[in-house]
């Protein structure tokens, strides 16, 4: 007995299919979903033709199952899997979503409405994917990649809030691939070394039981060394919105490329997003941070949310030498009212605590606000962030010792 069509899927709809070409139109796919990041080669596609051909085409359910077993490898893919095959093999309004899915988002006072949105990678990948190759048309393709590299050098040095939304989507890819290495600090506990000035009883002892008299070598133990925790505190308020965006697929990618990294947010509260931040899948995060933030590009108190900091999480995330990455713009709206206490407690509760500020992509900039004035006096290192190029100074920075000169920061009114 059949089963009834209606139960298992309306029967498929196949975009571009002309003489019934339809090994094209699922490669055509498979380099969608590659450029949207699945990790999808040439050998998944020949496996995805195999499937579609034991399966066949007559229902939509069994055609999109074949294609999820070979594609699809890991659960934190399936979403963008599905939400790739609904847009691709049958919505008629595609590039009305694409398009709006990279356009910015204007909410008014009554509330977001809840839609489901398209990843903008996805999107991206959409538009930006060639049509399937017409065997019936001979095309000449030329490459120059005479401006490549100047390209992505002029992006290095150009400020976040000034960058087109093309460049914003490269900038994106590049800030993935940041990493933060920070220095490795002696801890108390030791292990085995070949050299050292501790020796190792123990295991010298153990060694002269085999020995039969002979002269045993001695053995010895040295401290080990492990990178200190990395704390983060962002400010999302308005003034910082643009690079606020930007910075959190920066700190996306240290998140998950070492352990104990904690990122908090503040704007008129502390939100702490660590726990959202660990998903792989960056649109995913993302997601999970907005929906679990409330004051964003808002207001900023940063003297409370300090304070908040340094009575709930202070104790928690500032052990082990702990360093501390605090970016803000310092301009507070209660005038700095009992941040210099706070930031007094903060630093000395950390081993360092790195100011990134991106007032200073500023040749003539003067710390004239109050709370800016409060601020400087207890931090180790003043460091812009406003681009690729900073981030990368950043890292430079943190491998060397910390500098604190007191005659370039002011001390508090």
């Amino acid at each position: 007995m059949t089963p009834d069509p209606a139960s298992r899927g309306a029967a498929l709809t196949i975009p571009f299919v002309v003489n019934g070409r339809l090994v094209e139109n699922i490669v055509h796919f498979v380099r969608i979903l590659r450029a949207a990041g699945l990790p999808v080669g040439p050998a998944r596609v020949l496996d995805a033709l195999a499937a579609v051909q034991s399966v066949g085409i007559d229902h939509r359910t069994d055609f999109r199952a074949a294609l999820c077993s070979v594609l699809v490898s890991r659960r934190d893919h399936l979403p963008l899997f599905e939400q790739a095959f609904d847009v691709f093999w049958r919505d008629p309004k595609l590039l009305e979503r694409m398009i709006a899915a990279l356009l910015p988002k204007v909410h008014g006072r009554l509330g977001d409405v809840q839609t489901p949105q398209m990843p903008a990678r996805l999107a991206q990948a959409l538009i930006q994917s060639p049509k399937p190759l017409d065997h019936s048309e001979t095309r000449e393709i030329e490459f120059d990649a005479a401006f490549t590299f100047s390209a992505r050098e002029v992006l290095q040095k150009k400020d976040f809030a000034t960058m087109t939304p093309e460049e914003l989507i490269e900038v994106r890819q590049m800030l993935a691939g940041l990493t933060l290495p920070l220095p490795e600090i002696a801890v108390r506990r030791t292990c085995a070394a070949t050299r050292g000035h501790a020796i190792d009883l123990r295991a010298t002892m153990r060694g002269m039981v085999g020995a039969a008299g002979a002269v045993a070598p001695l053995r010895y133990r040295a401290r080990r060394q492990r990178t200190p925790p990395l704390v983060v505190l962002c400010d999302i308020s308005g003034s910082m919105d643009r690079y606020a965006r930007m910075l959190l697929h920066f700190l996306h990618a240290i998140t998950n490329d070492r352990h104990r990294v904690h990122a908090l947010v503040f704007g008129t509260r502390l939100t702490n997003i660590t726990r959202h931040l660990k998903h792989r899948d960056v649109d995913v995060a993302l997601a999970h941070v907005t929906a679990a933030v409330a004051d964003w590009a808002g207001g900023t108190r940063i003297g409370a949310s300090l304070a908040e900091f340094n009575r709930r999480w202070s104790r928690r995330l500032l052990g082990q030498s702990a360093v501390v990455l605090l970016i803000s713009d310092g301009l507070d709206a209660d005038a700095g009212q009992g941040l210099a206490f706070e930031m007094e407690r903060l630093a000395k509760s950390c081993a360092r605590l790195v100011w990134l500020n991106p007032l200073l992509r500023y040749s003539g900039f003067e710390a004239r606000p109050a709370g800016i004035r409060a601020m400087l006096p207890h931090v180790d290192d003043f460091l812009p962030v406003h681009n690729l190029a900073s981030l990368r100074d950043l890292a430079v920075a943190l491998r060397a010792k910390p500098h604190r000169d007191e005659s370039m920061f002011p001390q508090a009114a």
